[in-house]
């Protein structure tokens, strides 16, 4: 698949430095191979690029794990519409010890930060750094904290939804600029192009991998891909939603559910859905069952009044918000909400009711998570805002489902792509990934079932098209993983510890497809019952599988086989 890598694109200034091991720098072959590293960063440094450059050799930065050039740059610097600077920002980590292969790190949130080149899934296993893959990341072409924004408060990071191409940098195109720029400087440093292209990120950096695989499906051999927001848009209407629902119940959106509410609520989805695999465990890995078991009403206050139960209007609201957002002809505006055990996590109430952040002029303040990306990003002509905690809010209480949802799909003068079109795969409605497909690209996308910011059955349902496309053979080539209990991208009572990125490398390479993904528990998660093994093991099965109990250790993998129900 390399040779289909597309030409370089300009970059404007890059800066290299060496990462050394500083625990052993008295070594004297280590010190040699220090030498070395330092020769091969500068000789990078003065290498004659076709494009105009701006080099500059820094000395060694002391790192306890490994050596590698550190190149730093801006591609495609300009002032955009809005009269503020922009450029694709990025680094890239270049190991001495290569393994051949390359990873595009996406990054998460609204990107704007370099965040370091170190390729961590977040899931367990070592860094793509510490394999031993060269890694890119970038800001996706804007800077969200910008000095010259500061005064728009919590909005600022949004702001650069003014400018169309920072849009479209944001959304897919920073992508098709940086990785020919990877490229480049690889082949610069090791001689020889990488033998194996990967691209990996959660959250909305799994939203970046869903892109890459429908716009540039020969452009990487495998993508790793978790919890995506690939309909971000339409999740963030669901902000909106949920902050309306809520406010049914109480004045402040944290004092609508208690924890106690909360605890009930997944207390009696395990009740009624715990078993369902054939073990009672925590766990519900029959999520698609379970839905139709559970009955919401079974929390309404009736006879003893247990504690935590819930009041006729909780029900009534909690309803509404996991049935999803709808305008007045009932048309469904994103999709609906599993019930699961990971809902009464402090994860899952960051992401709903209550998300704490630094001070607000020196008062604690609860975020309103989402209200500046819909008012700045997804909705077109951008929805000026205030970043103060009472602006936003008030945006979203009064976003109208009939006037403002309409406005995803909208274009309006300079910005001739509408929210929907940036930001989402462009088969998003009909799933197909015809060129990924046929480039024997290979996809592994997990998603954790009580994720409290993107739909989990808006996965599924975009996975079951894709299927459907294939003829039932999308396991092929994209296989999709479901995480019992697990919140957004990891934590949350469940076994949310796996190494996916091997598992693709496998595939990938070996043409070994993941049968399964052994998870084990993260001991120091704070989320798991006291009544589980700290070494507690699951497999996770290929969507439509279901873990399920046969015989043996009940906090051992081997004891589940996975099922289609």
């Amino acid at each position: 698949m390399n040779s289909h890598r597309k030409p370089c694109v300009l970059a404007r200034f890059f800066k290299f430095t060496l990462i050394s091991a500083a625990i052993v720098a008295s070594s004297s072959l280590l010190a040699a191979e220090h030498v070395k590293g330092q020769e091969a960063c500068a000789k990078l440094a003065s290498h004659p690029f076709p494009t105009s450059l701006k080099l500059d050799v820094q000395k060694a930065v002391a790192n306890e794990t490994e050596q590698f050039c550190l190149v730093s740059g801006v591609v495609n610097a300009r002032t955009g519409i809005d009269g503020k600077n922009y450029g694709i920002g990025f680094e890239m980590r270049l190991p001495l010890s290569w393994n051949g292969r390359f990873v595009y790190q996406m990054n998460g949130g609204n990107d704007g930060a370099v965040v370091p080149a170190e390729g961590s899934t977040g899931n367990g296993g070592a860094s793509a750094l510490a394999r031993g893959f060269a890694v890119l990341s970038t800001n996706a072409g804007h800077a969200g904290d910008a000095a010259e924004n500061s005064q728009y408060g919590l909005a600022a990071g949004n702001r650069f939804g003014l400018d169309p191409q920072a849009r479209d940098d944001y959304g897919y195109a920073a992508t098709a600029s940086m990785t020919p720029v990877a490229h480049q400087i690889m082949r610069a440093f090791y001689n020889k192009s990488p033998e194996y292209s990967y691209l990996a990120g959660c959250s909305n950096g799994g939203r970046h991998g869903m892109v890459a695989a429908s716009r540039y499906g020969d452009m990487f051999d495998g993508i790793l891909v978790g919890a995506p927001g690939f309909n971000l848009p339409k999740a963030a209407v669901q902000h909106a939603w949920d902050v309306q629902s809520t406010l049914q119940v109480a004045p402040t959106l944290s004092a609508a559910f208690s924890r106690d509410n909360m605890a009930f609520l997944t207390h009696q989805v395990a009740q009624a859905c715990d078993e369902l695999d054939g073990l009672k465990d925590g766990l519900v890995n029959n999520i698609r069952e379970c839905q139709g078991v559970f009955d919401i009403n079974s929390l309404i206050c009736t006879g003893e009044k247990p504690a935590g139960c819930w009041t006729d209007i909780q029900v009534k609201s909690f309803a509404r918000l996991m049935a999803g957002p709808k305008n007045s002809k009932g048309e469904q505006l994103y999709n609906h909400w599993w019930y699961d055990t990971g809902l009464a996590d402090n994860d899952w109430r960051f992401w709903k009711f209550e998300s704490p952040i630094p001070a607000w002029n020196n008062q604690p303040l609860i975020a309103i998570m989402g209200a500046g990306s819909l008012a700045y990003l997804f909705t077109t002509p951008a929805t000026p805002v205030e970043g103060t905690p009472e602006k936003l809010l008030a945006f979203l209480k009064s976003f109208d489902f009939d006037r403002d949802a309409p406005k995803i799909f909208a274009t309006h003068g300079p910005f001739k792509k509408s929210a929907m079109e940036y930001m989402t795969p462009p088969d998003v409605a009909n799933p197909k990934l015809a060129d990924f497909h046929k480039s024997n690209g290979k996809l592994i996308i997990y998603h954790g079932q009580s994720d409290p910011v993107f739909s989990t059955v808006d996965l599924v349902d975009w996975y079951e098209k894709l299927d459907k496309n294939h003829q039932g053979k999308a396991q092929d080539f994209a296989r999709l993983f479901v995480i019992p209990g697990m919140n957004h991208c990891a934590g949350g009572p469940a076994t949310d510890q796996f190494d996916a990125l091997g598992a693709l490398v496998d595939w990938v390479e070996k043409g070994v497809a993941p049968a399964t993904l052994i998870a084990k528990v993260n001991p120091e998660n704070k989320s798991l019952p006291a009544a589980w093994s700290k070494t507690r093991s699951r497999p996770l099965c290929p969507w439509p599988s279901v873990a399920t109990y046969k015989k043996g250790d009940p906090e051992v993998a081997a004891s589940f086989v996975c099922e289609v129900d």
